[in-house]
C-alpha cells in the first residue's frame, strides 16, 4: 500500500499546478458563464435574480430582427465553404506532393507558410484584395480583371448578400489549407508500402490504387481534418473582424458576443457563448469518444 502511494503521489504533485489552473481558468470560468447566462443581468448592475432558460429563449424567439438566427446562418455558410475549400485544396496538394513532386520541401514550405501569419495580419491584406474599387482606383484581385477588360464585383465582396459569407471564407481557406495538406500527407506517408506493392502486383491501376487502397486508409485523417476545421470555423472572430468589421451581413455568433458585451448585456452574451460552446462540444466530443475507443481496441 505504501509502495503504491509512493508511486502516484509524486506524479500528482507534479501535475497539480496544471490541474489547479485548468480547474479555475477553464472549467471554473465555464461554470461561471453558464450561471451568468441564467441570470437577469443585462447591465453593469448586480443580477436581479435567476431566470433559468429565459435568456436562451429570447435568442431564438425575441431577438431583434432575428439577429442571432441570422448569425447562425452566416456561420453555417462560412463553415461549409471553409471545410470544403480546405479539404479539397489540402487533398489536392498532398496528392501532388505524395506523387513525388520535385522540390517537395520548397512547395511544402510554401503551402504551410500562411499558417505562420496571424489572422489579423492576413485579414488586413484580404480586406484590400476584396475591397479594391473600380476603374482607375481598382486594386487587388479586381485590378487583374479590370486589366483584362472584364467586369467583376463592385465594392467590397462581403457586402454582397448572396456571396458575402462565402467570400469571407476565402482568407481562412488560404491560411489553413496547408495545415490540412500536412495532415493528408502524413496519412499517405503512414500507409505501409506493402499495400501499394500488393495492389500493383494484382494489376490495379493508379486510379484503383487510390480509390480502393489509399483513400480508405485515410478515413481517420479525413475525420480529424473535418473536426479540426469545423470547430475552428465556429470560433472564427479575428479574421472576420479584420476583413469586414462588425457588420450585419457578415456577423457570426463570436462577433455577436463581442458586440453584445459592448452594450453591457452580460447575460445575453453569456447565453450566446454557452450555446456556441454546446455546438462545438456536439462536434468534438463524439470524435474524442471515437478516438478513445479506437485506442483501447488497438
Amino acid at each position: 500500500m505504501r509502495h503504491r502511494k509512493r508511486t502516484w503521489i509524486p506524479g500528482l504533485l507534479l501535475i497539480s499546478p496544471s490541474l489547479i489552473l485548468l480547474a479555475v481558468f477553464v472549467y471554473g470560468l465555464i461554470g461561471w458563464t453558464v450561471d451568468l447566462s441564467m441570470q437577469d443581468r443585462h447591465n453593469a448592475r448586480p443580477s436581479k435574480g435567476f431566470v433559468g432558460l429565459d435568456n436562451y429563449d429570447k435568442l431564438f424567439n425575441h431577438d431583434i430582427n432575428d439577429r442571432f438566427t441570422h448569425s447562425l446562418l452566416n456561420l453555417l455558410v462560412f463553415t461549409v465553404v471553409f471545410i470544403v475549400g480546405t479539404i479539397v485544396l489540402g487533398l489536392l496538394w498532398s496528392l501532388l506532393l505524395e506523387r513525388g513532386a520535385r522540390a517537395e520541401g520548397f512547395f511544402r514550405t510554401v503551402y504551410l507558410f500562411p499558417m505562420a501569419v496571424s489572422f489579423v495580419a492576413s485579414g488586413v491584406v484580404w480586406r484590400w484584395l476584396m475591397n479594391p474599387g473600380q476603374g482607375e482606383n481598382a486594386g487587388g484581385i479586381n485590378a487583374i480583371f479590370e486589366g483584362l477588360g472584364l467586369h467583376f464585383l463592385e465594392g467590397p465582396w462581403w457586402t454582397d448578400p448572396d456571396w458575402g459569407m462565402a467570400a469571407m471564407a476565402m482568407p481562412a481557406v488560404w491560411q489553413l489549407s496547408g495545415y490540412v495538406m500536412a495532415l493528408f500527407l502524413a496519412g499517405f506517408r503512414g500507409i505501409p508500402d506493402e499495400l501499394r506493392e500488393a495492389a500493383v502486383v494484382d494489376g490495379a491501376t493508379t486510379f484503383q490504387l487510390y480509390r480502393r487502397v489509399l483513400f480508405p486508409q485515410l478515413t481517420p485523417t479525413i475525420l480529424s481534418a473535418l473536426i479540426i476545421t469545423g470547430h475552428m470555423s465556429m470560433k472564427m472572430f479575428d479574421l472576420i473582424m479584420s476583413v469586414s468589421g462588425a457588420q450585419w451581413l457578415t456577423e457570426v455568433p463570436a462577433v455577436y458576443v463581442w458586440q453584445t458585451l459592448l452594450t453591457r448585456d452580460y447575460a445575453k452574451a453569456a447565453a450566446i457563448s454557452v450555446f456556441l460552446l454546446l455546438v462545438v462540444a456536439v462536434v468534438v466530443v463524439p470524435y474524442l469518444i471515437h478516438v478513445n475507443r479506437s485506442e483501447k481496441r488497438s
